[in-house]
């Protein structure tokens, strides 16, 4: 049974039925739906939302993750950014998060179909924030050179766990070291963007683990780390191995907070994108 500090309230309100409406007009696919994401309701009804782009099948299988994994056998729709951005003007969104699922089917991964998107969502309005979650792209530098270029304001990709656990639960195509380099690359392409990373909890880490996780992140002149508590969105994932308390997430706030990361959100519901807008430092 779950503690009482991660259950989540369910709404139900206009606003979140119109944005419902809005996606399946356009046929867009969202992490909030097709990861079983808790805070759907909170942030659907505050118009906010997460897109998935090209598809809904991964061909990585992570094992923390309820995403379709399997051949896409389709490219990905040429329609899709314009669609994108439509919804974001029909939604009426000033912070926009993109991710995608991993296709290492597509000779860039994808990077430029990111591009295209954010493209189009900075031509309708300039004003609007865009953050790209990205897969690692087999850690090519031309991919996350085309992300970089495309004038998004935030660039995430997580590392999801700590280093000893990352075989067990990532897909064994997935590298903590490679996810590093991804953050570290896109800092010595661009100095000024915003990166981001986030660590999911209860996979019974240590203490040690996750500080020395955050260090790693450091190294990297991370801007925003977001650290969460790990609930399995069905029995084919792998089971909660612990429940982590929110006076623990306060501490590991703290420690960023003293190793000098000053953008953080921890708590047990918090996810990459979850009040994503929120995250941005002083200097946005």
């Amino acid at each position: 049974m779950k503690p009482d500090w991660i259950k989540v309230k369910a709404l139900s309100n206009r606003t979140f039925g119109n944005m419902r409406k809005v996606l399946d007009k356009h046929r867009l696919h969202t992490i909030c739906r097709e990861a079983a994401c808790p805070n759907i309701s909170e942030c659907w009804s505050a118009r906010t939302a997460t897109f998935l782009l090209m598809g809904d099948t991964c061909t990585r299988n992570c094992r923390f993750c309820s995403v379709n994994s399997g051949i896409p056998g389709e490219f990905p729709d040429k329609n899709e950014p314009d669609n994108i951005a439509n919804a974001v003007k029909e939604m009426g969104l000033k912070y926009t998060v993109l991710t995608s699922v991993t296709r290492d089917d597509l000779y860039d991964g994808g990077a430029g179909h990111y591009a295209e998107t954010v493209k189009k969502i900075k031509k309708f309005d300039k004003k609007i924030k865009v953050e790209a979650l990205i897969p690692d792209f087999q850690g090519k530098s031309s991919a996350l050179e085309k992300i970089i270029r495309s004038g998004t304001d935030v660039i995430a990709h997580n590392i999801e766990t700590v280093r000893d656990l990352t075989p067990e639960i990532r897909d064994i195509k997935a590298d903590y070291d490679l996810s590093l380099k991804i953050l570290r690359d896109i800092k010595e392409i661009k100095p000024a963007i915003l990166t981001k990373s986030s660590l999911l909890l209860g996979f019974k880490e240590t203490e040690c683990q996750v500080k020395a996780a955050l260090r790693d992140l450091k190294k990297q002149n991370i801007d925003i780390v977001v650290i969460g508590q790990y609930l399995s969105p069905s029995k084919n994932q792998v089971p909660v191995k612990e429940y982590i308390r929110p006076e623990i997430f306060s501490r590991y706030e703290d420690y960023c907070r003293q190793i000098g990361i000053t953008g953080v959100i921890a708590s047990p519901l918090a996810r990459t994108s979850f009040r994503a807008h929120s995250l941005l430092p002083d200097k946005e």
